[in-house]
């Protein structure tokens, strides 16, 4: 199965509590800190809730 690069490019201060939980869900704790996650439908669900805060790239 591939992986998900996904990269916190922005804070999640002023945004809703649920995308902020979102963010931690991922694994995500900081700006520039990246997580390696399974490509799955779970995680591009959470990853379009907070599409303006990370990038994402694929690694085969």
């Amino acid at each position: 199965m591939p992986k998900l690069r996904i990269t916190q490019v922005k804070s999640g201060i002023g945004y809703d509590n649920d995308q902020k939980k979102t963010l931690k869900a991922l694994g995500l704790k900081r700006i520039n800190h990246s997580v390696y996650q399974e490509d799955s439908q779970s995680v591009r669900g959470m990853i379009i809730k907070v599409r303006h805060l990370v990038k994402v790239e694929e690694s085969g």
